[in-house]
């Protein structure tokens, strides 16, 4: 009567009895020595690399900067080299790491590398992008368009280059803001730190005003503050009298200077232009703002 309850108890007595057995015929010690073994591969040439990634930066870092030791226009175009070559140091080193801990494991890396396949699909996720950053970088670097350190304006970003990499170029705004801009975007450079600047300062001026006293305190105002400021070249030149495009009539005086002090000197001279005209008895107009709001 009971005699098919004891066949559904033998069942899954027997099925965990072939599990026992198969679970004894595995040496379980051999698996966890090699995956033991693989672990502490891994770690190895983990710090293997990371030893070498340490070592090459500060090797890099004595060669580039510790002997650099030349003009300001050397030091920024060493100083572009550094960081490309820092870039490209610590790409190189992480691939051979990934390389490394990828055989560990048994992944057959040159197949995958070699295979026509994998690299389509590479291209196909964005390897054509990365490429042309990496060219377009290159070149930028070789017609030495700018270095860290230059005062560029591509496109709608402006700002000091502060780092220069495979895929992209960071530069800082004068606000501090941090831009990556990847280097295939670059395509048209304005590069304000190669050659002299011009500095344009503009007095508002009216019809009645006495043209030859203002023209006389400009010229003793140039005199007293030009020694003060080495980074002028030339002499000022005063263009007097100019029409702006709303009208308006402004008294024009030119500059060049070295690049990067066009501002300072420009607030500098506009600043005492107006405490001498106000000291000569000269009133100025003040610029007109148009606060009419478009219809």
């Amino acid at each position: 009567m009971f005699f098919p309850l004891t066949l559904a108890v033998d069942a899954p007595t027997k099925q965990v009895s072939v599990w026992m057995k198969l679970a004894a015929k595995i040496d379980w010690q051999q698996i966890i020595i090699n995956i033991g073994g693989k672990i502490v591969e891994i770690i190895l040439f983990v710090v293997l690399f990371w030893i070498i990634d340490r070592l090459g930066k500060h090797l890099i870092h004595h060669i580039f900067i510790t002997n650099a030791k030349t003009s300001n226009t050397a030091s920024n175009r060493i100083s572009t080299i550094f960081t490309l070559l820092l870039n490209i140091f610590h790409y190189i080193i992480m691939f051979f790491a990934l390389y490394a801990v990828l055989s560990v494991l048994g992944v057959p890396v040159g197949t995958l590398i070699a295979s026509a396949g994998i690299f389509s699909v590479a291209l196909g996720l964005g390897a054509q992008g990365f490429v042309s950053d990496i060219v377009t970088g290159f070149f930028i670097l070789l017609e030495e368009q700018f270095d860290v350190g230059d005062y560029v304006k591509i496109e709608t970003i402006e700002g000091t280059v502060s780092a220069m990499g495979l895929r992209t170029t960071q530069i800082t705004s004068p606000d501090g803001t941090l831009n990556f801009v990847p280097n295939r975007r670059i395509l048209i450079i304005s590069n304000q730190s190669r050659n002299d600047m011009r500095v344009l300062i503009d007095l508002h001026i009216l019809t009645n005003t006495p043209i030859k006293d203002l023209t006389q305190a400009v010229k003793e105002t140039n005199q007293s503050l030009m020694p003060n400021y080495p980074d002028i070249i030339g002499e000022p030149d005063i263009q007097g009298v100019a029409t702006q495009a709303d009208g308006t009539l402004v008294f024009r005086v030119q500059f060049y200077v070295k690049n990067g002090m066009q501002f300072a000197i420009q607030r500098d001279f506009l600043a005492a232009y107006l405490a001498a005209a106000k000291a000569a008895g000269i009133q100025l107009p003040s610029p007109t703002l148009n606060l009419t709001h478009p219809k």
